[in-house]
């Protein structure tokens, strides 16, 4: 006979894995839909739903190894895609300013918690600084948060990530050395160990990971592969940092750093990584850490009450102090200096770590036989208060200040909107060039470009049932693709005896600005291509022609050269063409290496100081050299060439020879060639023919600074 109910099933805690991840998959569900409509952060409703499950609550679920696992996972995801996410031009730039704010955010809490231990709780002076050391560490629990609202590129976002790391590492230091001198270990060997393994640590992981990721995408184009290749890597890391002598965490954030070019922040691969570890991980983190929060024990006696007040006091005070003292230190906005706060102000992974630590190091007995701990139960008790307290804390300060963030972006872009609509089309008829075509797209729309975008396939003949499956195969890789990214890419299918004809009847009828047409690699420039490209495509003038070559993934260039002619800086759609090849390395990270005459490049610098960019400027004022560019190219490295039409102010007759160079020396090379659009430009409203004084040039600054954003 079937037993179709088994009542132990529901016995607490739940012991079936089924039920156990039922019901934590609820809470996960729950959390946003029902804290959203009351202002309270969801992740601080998983904190107080894990508290209310865990074993210290109802005891609906244990804290067991399955728990702990995931919740870790969560924890080296959120380091992790702080890492990866980061902008790493601004974060060289910024990275004085994170050391400062490192130094902040470690000393004033360290300060103050000496200072309470010793003359306060009576601590003796290597119990002091391991109980300070508690305060100095945080963790960037909220960090979901900003990510969620798209303020990740901010500065003090930015600052707060670097000072995080700093602090952390930091921390942990204290820790080893207060345990070391504890047990008697802290001699040059210890040191020697200590530096060798944290210098070889960083070597593999920011040097070796590159290398290892760059030659994997090139190889792999399989997207579960990627994924689970992400996952290693992040464990990997961690590992490694664990062997170093330094927390996980510090591992998993420089495999964020190390991956961060390799994974372009408009691609399917981000998005995947970002779903899955806020859908499942992170939410699993915030549970677990819910888990230890035990209320019973704050009542068990005064000294617990005592050391718990006095913990959080001298945490979100020395927090409070150091976001303040960083604010001030470098201009920042209030918001800016409220983020930094809410960010820092969270403790839990390593705060726990500490704890843990000095709660397990018996330093002798009483009189009695009981062990004497270097840290006591009430420190353990009030680190737990310490972490409920602060990450509540923590989630309401950050989501106020980034909503704050966001509508200050959102007035200032709404003051100065960009009156043209952005349309791309991607013409295609080989599924080869369909990945390469549309992850480039990815890359070069603007971040406000989520649904125009198209895919065009010509058919010439109504019954021939093969092009129509070739288009069907067409669309659906394309859409699939970009739905990755949740970008919505509308397909297209024309019938004409003409391709020229269809594909600018098209771009008429859609009001497309950007026309991209992908260069088979086997073929590479046929004279058909060429005689379409000069002959049909540059003879209507109100789209850019993007031409484009690849032979690896865009992820994986390390540098795209930039070739611009005399006058292209003259062209009436230069700018709206400059705009992709920012987007590229935005979005991708890439360094961009500009090479033009004086005037151009003078022009592109003013605009590059209203983006952060890893460019680098060259004068250039021969054609006839180009070769010696192309030498300097290396194994990874890319071509852009801003080329023009016979009419055109920028054209030169050296580039009638372009495409035969290019089928005969960049057949094992990405390259892309820029034809800007020869239409009078809506975007600037004016002659730029005849820009040239300096008041002309902070006009268009600040107008292209805008659309960069």
């Amino acid at each position: 006979m079937l037993t179709f109910l088994n009542v132990s099933q529901f016995d607490l805690p739940l012991e079936d894995p089924v039920l156990k991840f039922l019901v934590v998959l609820i809470i996960i569900l729950s959390a946003p839909l029902l804290l959203n409509k009351i202002k309270v952060p969801h992740l601080l409703g998983l904190i107080i739903a894990g508290a209310v499950v865990g074993p210290n609550g109802f005891n609906v679920l244990t804290r067991d190894s399955s728990i702990v696992v995931t919740g870790t996972t969560g924890l080296l995801y959120i380091m992790f895609l702080a890492g990866l996410e980061i902008d790493l031009a601004e974060f060289k730039k910024n990275k004085y300013k994170s050391m400062g704010f490192g130094a902040y955010t470690f000393i004033f809490p360290f300060v103050f918690g000496i200072a309470a231990a010793h003359y306060i709780l009576d601590y003796n002076w290597l119990t002091s600084f391991l109980f300070a050391s508690i305060f100095s560490s945080h963790t960037l629990i909220s960090y979901p948060l900003v990510s969620k609202l798209g303020v990740v590129k901010n500065r003090a976002v930015n600052v707060t990530v670097g000072g995080t790391v700093i602090t952390d590492i930091l921390t942990l230091l204290v820790l080893a050395i207060v345990v070391g001198m504890t047990t008697g270990e802290v001699n040059t060997a210890f040191w020697t160990k200590l530096s060798l393994g944290i210098i070889i640590f960083a070597l593999i992981v920011l040097v070796g990971f590159p290398i290892i990721g760059r030659w994997f995408f090139k190889k792999v184009s399989d997207k579960i592969s990627q994924y689970i290749f992400v996952l290693v890597m992040i464990y990997l890391a961690a590992l490694l940092a664990e062997l170093a002598g330094i927390e996980a965490i510090i591992g998993a954030f420089l495999a964020g750093l190390a991956l961060n070019k390799l994974i372009p922040q408009t691609s399917s691969l981000m998005n995947r990584v970002e779903f899955v570890g806020n859908a499942i991980f992170i939410p699993f983190f915030l549970i677990s850490v819910g888990m230890l929060i035990d209320v019973k024990v704050f009542f068990k006696d005064f000294e617990t009450i005592k050391v718990a007040l006095l913990m959080i006091s001298i945490s979100i005070g020395g927090k409070y102090l150091a976001s303040i003292a960083t604010q001030k230190t470098f201009k920042y906005t209030k918001p800016e200096g409220g983020i930094i706060f809410g960010l820092s102000s969270a403790s839990a992974a390593a705060t726990l770590a500490t704890v843990t630590v000095g709660y397990n190091i018996i330093i002798g007995e009483t009189d009695l036989g009981e062990p004497i701990r270097l840290l006591d139960e009430s420190v353990l008790n009030g680190s737990i208060l310490l972490i409920l307290i602060s990450c509540t804390i923590s989630s309401f300060v950050t989501q106020k200040n980034a909503e704050e963030l966001v509508k200050a972006d959102n007035d200032n872009t709404i003051s100065e909107s960009n009156p043209e609509t952005e349309n791309i089309l991607l013409a295609m008829n080989h599924l080869n060039t369909v990945d390469p075509m549309t992850n480039l797209a990815l890359l070069i729309k603007s971040k406000s470009t989520t649904e125009n975008l198209f895919i065009l396939n010509i058919i010439n003949e109504e019954k021939n049932d093969s092009s129509k499956k070739n288009a069907e195969n067409l669309f659906n890789q394309a859409i699939e693709i970009g739905a990755s990214a949740d970008v919505r890419i509308t397909p297209i299918t024309r019938y004409d005896t003409d391709l020229i004809v269809g594909v600018n009847n098209v771009i008429k009828e859609y009001s497309i600005t950007d026309l991209m047409i992908g260069i088979d690699q086997e073929k590479g420039f046929s004279p058909s291509f060429v005689h379409h490209l000069y002959s049909g495509y540059l003879k209507q003038n109100t789209a850019n022609i993007l031409v484009y070559h690849a032979v690896q993934p865009a992820s994986t260039v390390q540098k795209y050269f930039v070739i611009l002619p005399a006058n292209a800086e003259k062209e009436n759609r230069f700018f709206h063409s400059l705009l992709k090849i920012w987007n590229i390395a935005r979005n991708s990270g890439s360094k961009i290496e500009f090479y033009g005459n004086d005037s151009t490049i003078e022009m592109i610098e003013k605009i590059r100081k209203k983006v952060n960019i890893d460019a680098s400027f060259i004068i250039f004022n021969n054609w006839n050299d180009l070769t010696k560019i192309f030498a300097k190219m290396k194994d990874n490295d890319a071509l852009i060439l801003f080329m023009a039409d016979r009419s055109m102010m920028s054209y030169l007759p050296q580039m009638q020879y372009v495409p035969d160079y290019l089928n005969d020396h960049f057949k094992e090379r990405n390259f892309l060639l820029l034809f800007p659009a020869q239409q009078t430009e809506v975007l600037y409203r004016k002659d730029t023919r005849n820009i040239g004084n300096a008041n002309d040039f902070v006009e268009i600054g600040k107008i292209v600074g805008k659309l960069f954003k």
